[in-house]
C-alpha cells in the first residue's frame, strides 16, 4: 500500500513538472521583441527598405539573408512595422522606423 502511494506521488509530481516544463516552452517559444532601425536613401522606398533590413539584422541575420534572398523571414514573425520619414539635408530621405519581431 505504501509502495503504491509512493508510486501515485511520483506519478503526480512527474505529470506536474511535464505540465509546468511545457508551459514553461510555450512561454520561451513566443518571445518577442520591438526593435528599432534608421535608413537613408533617394527616395522613401528606398530609405524604409534600409529601415527593415536594419530590424533584421538586429534580431537575426539569417533572417535577413533568406529576406534579401525570397523575402522570406524563417523563425520570424515581422508585427507592427511603423516607419517616420522626412526629406533629409542632403541625399533624399531618412527614416526611422521600429517593428515588432517574434520567434514563435
Amino acid at each position: 500500500m505504501r509502495r503504491a502511494a509512493s508510486l501515485a506521488g511520483l506519478s503526480a509530481c512527474i505529470i506536474t513538472a511535464m505540465l509546468t516544463g511545457l508551459g514553461e516552452a510555450r512561454a520561451a517559444r513566443n518571445v518577442c521583441s520591438i526593435t528599432s532601425a534608421q535608413g537613408t536613401g533617394i527616395s522613401e522606398k528606398n530609405a524604409k527598405f534600409q529601415v527593415y533590413e536594419g530590424v533584421l539584422k538586429a534580431a537575426d541575420w539569417n533572417a535577413w539573408a533568406a529576406w534579401m534572398v525570397d523575402g522570406s523571414t524563417p523563425g520570424y514573425t515581422v508585427k507592427s512595422v511603423k516607419y517616420v520619414c522626412h526629406t533629409g539635408s542632403g541625399l533624399g530621405v531618412t527614416c526611422s522606423g521600429k517593428a515588432r519581431i517574434c520567434k514563435p
